[in-house]
Formats: structure tokens, sequence, C-alpha cells
């Protein structure tokens, strides 16, 4: 059986290259490319991949919310994270929003095909620096347990338009983008100002990144 792969991942060099290399493996298609994670949901949606290979750090939607959104509606596709960061919280918050194994980008093709069939096949996928994170967290303070940070009590939307203001997205911009009004997107900014307890894009920034939700 063919397993058919999406890549997600705004680099269009390394999406070229990924997708070179895993279909000279006869049983593997590449069946769609997205830039970003907003565009990963929504061909997600159109294509039903078997498995997502998904980056992390993506403009306008980024991995982790792509992935929560992709499992919360079609829970029977597979999410595979490939990331240059080994960053705990990254690491943590895709395992959270489904994603059921992360290797980083440093891999080699063997690993990278390997985790493939492993993740379709219903199992999970480490590479051996993210494992040693995971056993830690779990040893350490049992990290899966639900938690209270105050990033879980924002919709998936506040999430995305909080990811697009930080990174400078203005709300006029963010509007277009997602089909809402401007005064939608001021009242969005408002609400979750209010959520997370900040009057300012600094303090709003720093949290954004604390939480996971954008890098510096």
């Amino acid at each position: 059986m063919t397993i058919k792969v999406l890549l997600a991942d705004d680099h269009g060099i390394l999406r070229q290259g990924i997708r070179a290399l895993v279909e000279k493996h006869g049983d593997i298609e590449v069946v769609g490319q997205a830039g970003n994670g907003l565009m990963a949901v929504e061909m997600t949606r159109q294509l039903h991949p078997d498995i997502v290979i998904m980056d992390v750090t993506m403009p306008v939607l980024n991995g982790i919310e792509a992935t929560r959104q992709i499992k919360s509606e079609l829970p029977e596709v597979k999410v595979l994270a490939l990331s240059v960061h080994a960053n705990r919280e990254f690491v943590l918050d895709m395992v959270r929003a489904g994603a059921s194994g992360y290797m980083l980008k440093e891999c080699v093709l063997d690993d990278l095909i390997q985790a493939i069939n492993t993740v379709v096949a219903g199992q999970a996928y480490l590479s051996p620096q993210i494992a040693s994170i995971v056993l830690e967290s779990i040893t350490k303070d049992g990290i899966f347990t639900v938690d209270n940070r105050l990033s879980e009590t924002l919709t998936p939307r506040e999430r995305q338009v909080l990811q697009l203001l930080v990174g400078g997205v203005s709300a006029k911009q963010i509007a277009l983008q997602l089909g809402l009004s401007t005064k939608t997107i001021e009242a969005i900014r408002r609400r979750i100002m209010e959520e997370i307890k900040v009057d300012n894009l600094p303090d709003l920034t720093k949290y954004a990144i604390r939480e996971g939700l954008t890098t510096v």
C-alpha cells in the first residue's frame, strides 16, 4: 500500500529535497506541500494524507497549532514533527497537540523512512535526543498530565491571531488573511490581553515565546 505524505515546511528547497528523497521509496508518495501551518490544515482536509510531516515553527499558523487542529478534525491522520528545535517546550507541545513522532532535521534518510513507516503503523517514533527529553519530563514532573498553562485557555483562533500579532502582522493584514473584519481582530486582541493579563505588545510577545507559540 502506498503511504500518502503531506509535507509542511516554510522552506521550499527543503520540501523539494525531502520529496525527492522519500519518493525514491516506491511505497511513499508526496501528495502535497504546504508552506505554512494554515495551508497544512486546509490541504489535510482536502487530500486526506496518511501522514503529515510537520515543521514546528512556520508563519501564519505554527506546527503546534496546525497539528492540534488536524488531530481534532481528522484524528486518523498521523503527524510527524520534523524540526531543527530540540527545545523541551516545543517537543512537549507537539506531543500534547497529537503528534505521533518528533525528529530533528539533522536525521538521515533511513531514519526518516523508518519514522514514517512506524508512525503510519500506529506507533510512536522519537529520535534519541528527543526521546531523552520526553523521558526526563515524564520522570521529573508528569508533564503529560493536564496543566493550567494559560495558552491552554486560548481558542485556536486566539492562538493564531496571537502568533500573527507578535510576528509583526498588523490587525488589518490579519483580518485580510483570515477573512475577518479589523474590528473582530481588535476584539480578539483585547480578549487575549485580558486573559493573560498584559497591556502592551512587548509583554504579549514575551508571553507567546514563553508558551512556545512563537520564537524570538
